[in-house]
């Protein structure tokens, strides 16, 4: 009998090695090689003479001019907001990764999704790994809608999926998850590297050939990342990640690979007994239960991809407990808060020496880009000195190193979200101020940090 070949594959960029190694020779990362068996590769056409071999029925080069055919109609969800990250719609012939943390409701919007599909007349197939049919079910009967309409395989086996797939010719596929389906080709358990890439390699080419949409469910790892080898990442067309706090109702649905749409996409939902149903004012929900008249809270208007957001951002400077002043943040990038209480005790005269420093991005939101900076250093100025800020104010700007207030993207449409919101005033770089603001707010320009403090508190 053949002793099946083996070789190392690495978890992050999905390199083939012969021997292991402690370091990575492709992306340079420690301790990600990992040993399984390979394939066995097929025998490619004997070669005429010196030159490629001709491969029959291979694919025939052509000149993008030539090819035929025009842009498909997406297919719509039913549900908003996963319509918006998705970009419009799901595209036929995609591959769609949905990852996120366990109980977060992965399945829950797939199967919400497959629901709504077949009561608009498409075919889907529910494959679920991990569950049994009646598990399902009960699920399904919870949703109500049309989910026991479902089309439902309860199987593991790659080929089986695909041949009831070939048989069934659903619209839409949906795997639940890529880490309980196996191959028979390799050896190794199911969820292990090689396994993973080949599965969601022949789930792909599944989607290409008959232009069948693939959503695939993905496990994460500790450290947040969907498990398996990073190249599963690059196979699929699209990945989604779900967010969310153990302590909230709502849940956030990004997307940070998109080839059909915009990335970095957002959509809200909130988890109900009925499952997950879409927040149509995702300022509103994370404003709800702001108190007006708290110090140390401030409102920015960020941008989630194209979507103006609007999120409080509460501080909290108190005397050091220790010899040693903590630098606390949640929702917000930890060197960069060192970096802004820098700013504030070298450009605006406001000592944090002897001060603890909490930040809290309300909601579970994250701070990803720089125009937040001028509601955080508001906030902390506000809870140092004690005294709140303007309760209709929000705050738009980058800090500088020289505590200069530099201008960001997209001005007109954070004011208009703004407003929209019942907020009068904005304080932002002067280069930032629109010659003509949304009716009904007032833009503010402060040229620095130390101006900002003056006005707000002088």
């Amino acid at each position: 009998m053949a002793k099946t070949r083996t070789a190392f594959f690495c978890r992050e960029c999905g390199n083939e090695t012969t021997r292991w190694q402690g370091q990575c020779p492709a992306c340079r990362a420690w301790n990600t090689l990992v040993e399984e068996p390979v394939a066995p590769r097929k025998k490619a056409a004997a070669s005429a003479g010196i030159g490629v071999p001709r491969i029959a029925g291979g694919a025939v080069p052509v000149r993008l001019r030539d090819v035929e055919g025009t842009e498909r109609r997406r297919w719509a969800t039913g549900v908003g907001e996963l319509d918006f990250v998705l970009g419009g719609g799901i595209v036929p012939g995609s591959v769609v990764l949905v990852g996120g943390e366990p109980g977060i409701g992965k399945s829950t919007i797939l199967l919400q999704v497959a629901a709504r599909l077949e009561g608009s007349g498409l075919r889907t197939l529910y494959v679920s790994g991990e569950e049994s049919a009646h598990q399902v079910k009960l699920r399904a009967e919870r949703l109500g809608e049309h989910a026991v309409d479902v089309t439902l395989l309860a199987e593991t086996e790659l080929d089986s999926v695909l041949l009831r797939a070939a048989e069934l010719g659903p619209e839409v596929l949906l795997v639940d998850s890529i880490q309980t389906v196996y191959t028979p080709e390799l050896e190794g358990a199911p969820g292990n590297v090689g396994q993973v890439r080949e599965c969601a390699a022949r789930l792909q080419r599944f989607a290409k050939q008959t232009g069948t949409a693939v959503f695939l469910v993905g496990h994460v790892t500790k450290g947040g990342g969907i498990a398996g080898p990073k190249t599963l990442e690059h196979i699929v067309d699209t990945v989604l990640y779900f967010e969310g706090e153990g302590g909230v109702d709502h849940r956030v649905l990004r997307a940070t690979k998109n080839r059909f749409g915009g990335v970095d996409e957002i959509g809200v939902f909130r988890m109900t007994a009925e499952g997950l149903s879409p927040v149509a004012n995702p300022s509103e929900l994370f404003l709800g239960d702001r108190a007006n008249r708290a110090s140390g809270s401030a409102v920015v208007s960020t941008m989630e991809g194209t979507r103006p957001l609007l999120a409080e951002v509460q501080a909290l400077a108190t005397k050091a407990s220790y010899g040693a002043p903590q630098r606390v943040s949640a929702g917000l990038d930890p060197k960069r808060l060192a970096l802004l209480v820098a700013v504030l005790e070298k450009r605006a005269g406001i000592p944090f020496g002897q001060l603890d420093v909490f930040i809290n991005v309300v909601g579970g939101l994250r701070l990803a880009e720089t125009a937040g900076d001028l509601a955080v250093a508001a906030a902390l100025v506000s809870s140092v000195y004690d005294r709140p800020l303007p309760a209709d104010a929000v705050f738009i700007g980058e800090l500088g190193l020289g505590g200069e207030v530099r201008p960001v993207g997209q001005v007109e449409r954070r004011l208009s979200e703004a407003a929209r919101m019942g907020f009068t005033a904005a304080y932002l770089a002067p280069r930032a101020v629109p010659s003509k603001p949304p009716a009904g707010i007032r833009a503010v320009g402060v040229e620095n940090v130390k101006s900002l403090v003056e006005r707000l508190f002088s």
